[in-house]
């Protein structure tokens, strides 16, 4: 129903920055909301950061608060991830999510992108 390819990962230097990017295809008019998720070996997979397909309501992680943003929507069926002053725990494999209009959580996911920040 909805297809979700993510691209931009890749190797860099703590401090600096990345920008992934998830196309969304398919269905698009159900899509509701839009997360980046990121997961590392050993641990659960966590929330970085989300927004409306629409526009608006960006929330994020702790974490990454002030350093990541999320943008885009149903405007170019892309949703991006600006990540700057990357340290070498925000090395992961970072997916985007979609949730649709009348039901919860994420049912449609990515395959993922690699990011990994070295010190």
């Amino acid at each position: 129903q909805v297809q979700l390819v993510e691209s931009g990962g890749g190797l860099v230097q703590a401090g600096g920055s990345l920008r992934l990017s998830c196309a969304a295809s398919g269905r698009t008019d159900i899509m509701y909301h839009m997360g980046w998720f990121r997961q590392s070996p050993g641990k659960e997979r966590e929330f970085v950061a989300g927004m409306y397909w629409r526009g608006g309501m960006e929330d994020y992680a702790d974490s990454v608060q002030g350093r990541f943003t999320i943008s885009g929507g149903d405007a170019n069926d892309t949703v991006s991830l600006q990540m700057h002053s990357l340290t070498p725990e925000d090395t992961a494999m970072y997916y985007c999510a979609a949730g649709r209009i009348g039901g919860s959580g994420y049912p449609f996911w990515g395959q993922g992108t690699q990011v990994t920040v070295s010190s």
